[in-house]
């Protein structure tokens, strides 16, 4: 029976992920116009308008939570294991696809405040704080922004279904119900907004309240969802949860970061960057494309450690060549504007390793209609079963 169980729950988590990849592809589609409104279109469907600006989208959010409806569920690991037993058993006979069936329940937490909105509203009430930066002059608030996949799906699996992206995945206010289960704790927010000591005092309090909750108990948090997207997120904690699937933006395999066992594709899911720069749409590509002078671009820093040694040696060789920009830069807004102008007017945009195997500057230069060359031995790249990234990127071994 355990064997089946597992089985069960490996389907589930699986199909969950494909979903999540298919909505979030549909997500990029959605604001990249590819017809012009006197287009015939054959078929008709509905696809939510997408805010991309998370500052934009935090603000409505903020200005229109809503009160989580009640939840009826067991506190009791014993009767919330019956209720998961007559609901299961209810679906097994009455649904011939089961487990792999559609739509796939997702439980969301109701979380304490501390632990979502007032984290939320820290964030926008130091937006504007252009001194906090981290130790190699990054904006602070600039690095949450491009980790802040975390809040772009809590606010859509909590938005009404009419509004919501991943339609094929709705939300159960009964735990017995849940497929899976969404921890909302916004782990990056509180590790660089928060004093150090005050962040690791949170992070212990979000865990006894996780590991306490009776469906957590039950599974030991292997059906659970946790949000870690920044190496450093819930780092003093997240041992004591490292059978839950976090939501990673790359391996790590360096070892640098995660510590052997913690992560593994089998288990966990890689997931994009927020871009740093504006979407460059239909409009805009007809109008840059022409105007690619520049064939290889890259701005960021140039002396970073592990992996992202390879900037350096990149800048040294390319340095001066006809047609290549290498510029030493940070993700202020003067040098968001200056990598988004750069990338618009460039053919190729360098992507090396960073601090981690990934960088966000990948994503940046798909937004900007500039083909990726990617450097970087270790990558693991967001569903790269699904999407064959061989079509629109170049890869180079740093060997």
């Amino acid at each position: 029976m355990a064997g089946k169980n597992n089985q069960r729950s490996n389907s589930r988590i699986f199909l969950f992920f494909f979903l999540l990849a298919f909505s979030l592809l549909l997500f990029l589609f959605s604001l990249s116009p590819l017809r012009t409104p006197s287009s015939p279109s054959p078929t008709h469907f509905h696809v939510p308008i997408a805010e991309t600006s998370f500052v934009a989208s935090l603000d409505h959010f903020l200005a229109h939570a809503q009160t989580s409806l009640k939840d009826h569920t067991a506190r009791d690991v014993t009767k919330l294991d019956d209720a998961v037993f007559r609901s299961e058993t209810d679906r097994l006979y009455s649904d011939p696809y089961y487990p792999v069936s559609l739509p796939l329940r997702v439980y969301v937490y109701d979380m304490p405040p501390k632990f979502t909105h007032d984290l939320l509203w820290l964030f926008k009430n130091t937006y504007r704080d252009t001194s906090n930066l981290t130790s190699n002059g990054s904006p602070v608030h600039r690095l949450i922004e491009q980790h802040s996949i975390d809040y772009w799906l809590w606010a859509d699996l909590i938005a009404p279904q009419s509004e919501r992206l991943l339609t094929s995945v709705v939300r159960v206010h009964r735990q017995e119900e849940a497929d899976l289960f969404y921890i909302p704790f916004f782990t990056t927010i509180s590790f660089f907004l928060m004093e150090k000591q005050q962040c690791k005092a949170l992070y212990r309090e979000a865990l006894k309240w996780i590991t306490d909750q009776p469906a957590w108990k039950r599974s030991g948090g292997r059906d659970h969802i946790l949000p870690v997207h920044h190496p450093w997120s819930f780092k003093s904690v997240r041992r004591y949860v490292k059978n839950a699937i976090w939501l990673l933006p790359d391996m790590d395999s360096t070892g640098n970061w995660y510590k052997p066992g913690q992560v593994y594709l089998e288990k966990d899911l890689i997931l994009p960057y927020v871009p740093n720069v504006d979407l460059c749409d239909a409009k805009c590509l007809s109008e840059t494309n022409p105007k690619r002078s520049t064939l290889l671009f890259f701005r960021g820093r140039l002396k970073r450690n592990a992996g992202g040694k390879i900037r350096s040696k990149l800048g040294a060789e390319l340095s001066g060549a006809d047609g290549v920009v290498i510029e030493e830069g940070t993700a202020g807004e003067g040098g968001k504007e200056a990598a988004q102008r750069g990338m618009r007017k460039s053919l190729f945009c360098l992507s090396p390793a960073g601090d981690t195997p990934s960088s966000a500057r990948l994503f940046d230069a798909i937004v900007s209609g500039c083909i990726p060359v990617i450097i970087s031995d270790e990558l693991e790249l967001p569903f790269e079963g699904i999407l064959d990234y061989r079509k629109v990127c170049i890869f180079i071994s740093c060997n």
